[in-house]
């Protein structure tokens, strides 16, 4: 059950995340803390449903929809490969950011680098291995240097308190972007699927599974309030972020040096871990499509790999692609969530289960407003770039 929990909160603290958190911050400074308390609500709505009803069917996103509607569940998979595509760019450019703040070379080398280990983690077994004991390290190693950053940057703590629930700016753009890097797109199922693998399935595990889906938005809304006020406390002191690594500016600036590099050797591992979880996920997602892509998965996922990296490569832009692949996947919640809300109601999937209607009418505001709001934030966002 911790695992589930544990795999959707480190696929959430990706590089996307991190550097989300930054710019936002930046922009909204203490209103930011609204659109955190805004994201969770939201999260937990999305995610509680998505999860409750994979528990109950015993199927799989894509299976649900399917079964809810003839070939819904192929545009669902069709979808979550595009919107893990866009993250996967994203978590490539993040890997680039991290070697970039660790040793200094380019995000493009970076980049490089980090599709080079993941492709190998993907050929050795030992190395995924390795790597997950590593990860689990660092990603400890992560929360304690943030938490000491923030205690150094000494942010206006009162401020954000007052502003979470009485902001002096409301970026409902934001909200979005933030929900999509959280719970959008595959993010949500990785955990969803983990617990259904492990079998904790069936009504007599659903207070479980509700209790497991809200930890992991927990966790990961712990680790983005630490960050949100460390960053706080290093913009309120007149610090203007590096707009090519926002993030990066934050650890140097209140740790030195050596917060810097080991900031980079944390966001390089979350970049590589992001990269291997969201080439999996997606490419599982392939696989309704053809059982060759069963048969082929680990070639499909390299090519997934290798493709992410050749767009970012040829893009460029690492800071747009993974505020953008947020938002993109924030779009993509409204798909997956109504499919599973549909499903929810319908006998011949969940059974003599009985849906509570005011889960059913919380994950349907949800599915309404990420769908008018992450069509905004993608109109918003290509008009930014362009």
């Amino acid at each position: 059950m911790a695992g589930a929990a544990f795999l959707m909160a480190t696929s959430a603290i990706g590089p996307g995340f991190l550097t989300q958190t930054a710019v936002f911050t930046e922009e909204l400074l203490a209103s930011f803390a609204f659109v955190i308390l805004a994201s969770i609500i939201l999260d937990i709505g999305a995610q509680m449903n998505i999860w409750r009803i994979i528990a109950v069917s015993k199927m799989k996103g894509q299976e649900i929809a399917n079964a809810v509607l003839p070939g819904l569940g192929y545009v669902v998979a069709f979808f979550i490969v595009l919107g893990g595509l866009a993250f996967n760019i994203g978590n490539v450019a993040g890997g680039g950011l991290g070697f970039n703040a660790l040793t200094g070379f380019s995000s493009t080398t970076g980049a490089v680098v980090t599709a080079a280990i993941c492709i190998v983690i993907f050929i050795v077994k030992e190395a995924g291995a390795a790597m997950d004991r590593i990860v689990r390290v660092l990603g400890a190693l992560m929360i304690v240097l943030t938490a000491y950053v923030m205690i150094v940057s000494s942010p206006p703590y009162g401020e954000a308190v007052i502003q979470t629930v009485a902001p002096a700016t409301i970026d409902i753009l934001t909200i979005i972007t933030v929900v999509g890097g959280t719970v959008g797109g595959y993010i949500t199922f990785a955990g969803g699927h983990r617990m259904l693998d492990a079998g904790i399935t069936g009504k007599e595990n659903l207070r479980h599974v509700t209790n497991t889906s809200i930890t992991g938005i927990i966790v990961a809304s712990i680790m983005r309030v630490l960050l949100f006020l460390a960053v706080l406390g290093v913009v309120s002191a007149g610090v203007s972020l590096n707009p090519e690594n926002p993030t990066a500016t934050v650890f140097l600036t209140a740790a030195g040096d050596i917060g810097l590099r080991l900031f980079g050797l944390v966001l390089w591992a979350a970049g590589i871990t992001s990269v291997v979880g969201a080439a999996y996920t997606s490419v599982s997602f392939l696989t309704s499509f053809h059982p060759s892509i069963e048969r082929n998965k680990r070639y499909w996922t390299i090519g997934f790999i290798l493709f992410s990296t050749i767009v970012f490569t040829v893009i460029g832009e690492p800071v747009f692609l993974l505020i953008f692949a947020g938002a993109f996947n924030g779009l993509i919640l409204p798909l997956t969530l109504g499919s599973v809300l549909l499903a929810a109601h319908h006998k011949k999937i969940v059974k003599d289960y009985q849906h509570p209607i005011w889960m059913t009418i919380f994950g349907g505001i949800v599915a309404i407003g990420t769908a008018i709001l992450g069509i905004r934030t993608l109109i918003t966002q290509f008009q930014n770039f362009f």
